[in-house]
């Protein structure tokens, strides 16, 4: 068994109170520049940045700019004239990759039937994503969507494509003007996030921690679910494959909560304190109830049009009730 140190029982105040605190505006252009000097090199601490990212959020003015620096696409340390070699580089980079896949296409298609198989899935899921908003204007678009999936594909040997990737590429789409941006901020999501929305790597480890948290917070919901619901914290990994796309009501909501997993703050892996907290939205129905698996994952698939706010704060409460206690040592190096 692990105690609290100062270091996590400060980061556990913070979070509380960023419950408890009135939240103060989402953090806007003209703020964000007062961060970087005259040459654009940063001036106050990454640190400092995430924490108020995490307690009040990004205007979506400056999103764009402010997740190339969450994401690794920029490096903290760089300066206006640097970034605009980034820029640069990437761009080429990805001609570059562009230009490779259309020479290899052929022969990917004749000696890989995986590759063909994963194509026309792609393919599928785009024809059937919505691409326009209420007033019939459209989007996103599908070619370049299928493009960059497919180059992903390729590309990224530690995530094989699944569905809900042309749902979260989507949603890098509409965030960023250029091609190049969607692809590298996809994959440095990815990397980011420790891949933790990735079938063959992360998920099923969220799920089996998710398992620990709720049999050390709680644990009668766990001798229920151990009970009457085998399988249904296993079941709930689309969670984690759409990062939790699916249960809000808006695309901001989405954003929001995607850069607090970025700043790595109030810890790492929140989003499994974010699935524990839509998991206790369901409890006292369950336990009442004394529902099944099969109900209990029916009532968790009908949390949706969730607002983000509200779940971020949920987790944090989580997080500073585990800093709270003597925490065992595998779930200690998950989120620390």
């Amino acid at each position: 068994m692990t105690t609290l140190t100062p270091e996590n029982s400060l980061s556990a105040r913070r979070s509380a109170s960023f419950i408890l605190a009135k939240k103060n505006p989402p953090i806007d252009k003209t703020e964000w520049n007062s961060f970087f000097d005259e040459n654009g090199q940063l001036v106050r601490t990454r640190d400092y940045i995430c924490i108020n990212i995490l307690e009040r959020g990004l205007h979506p003015s400056i999103r764009t700019e402010a997740w190339k620096f969450l994401t690794g696409y920029y490096s903290w340390q760089s300066s206006w004239e640097e970034r605009l070699t980034v820029d640069s580089t990437r761009r080429r980079n990805y001609e570059a990759l562009c230009q490779v896949y259309e020479k290899i296409q052929p022969l990917l298609e004749n000696l890989h039937q995986n590759f063909i198989e994963t194509r026309n899935n792609i393919a599928c899921d785009i024809q059937k994503l919505y691409d326009k908003d209420v007033l019939g204007n459209v989007l996103v678009d599908k070619k370049k969507l299928e493009k960059i999936l497919l180059l992903s594909y390729v590309c990224n040997t530690q995530a094989e494509y699944q569905k809900g990737f042309h749902d979260m590429v989507m949603i890098f789409q509409l965030m960023v003007e250029h091609e190049h941006e969607t692809f590298w901020l996809f994959q440095f999501f990815l990397q980011k996030t420790e891949h933790s929305c990735v079938l063959n790597i992360g998920v099923s480890k969220n799920l089996d921690v998710l398992s620990d948290l709720v049999s050390f917070l709680d644990p009668s919901f766990a001798e229920h679910l151990k009970g009457k619901g085998t399988g249904a914290v296993q079941s709930l990994f689309p969670w984690f494959c759409l990062c939790f796309q699916r249960v809000f009501k808006s695309f901001d909501d989405v954003w929001r909560l995607w850069e607090v997993l970025l700043t790595g703050k109030p810890c790492r892996n929140f989003q499994v304190l974010v699935a524990y907290s839509m998991l206790q939205m369901v409890r006292e129905q369950a336990l009442l109830e004394s529902m099944s698996g099969d109900a209990i994952l029916l009532a968790c698939n009908n949390l949706i049009d969730l607002d983000a706010e509200e779940l971020i704060s949920a987790g944090c409460l989580v997080y500073a009730e585990l800093m709270q206690s003597e925490v065992p040592q595998p779930l200690k190096d998950f989120f620390l």
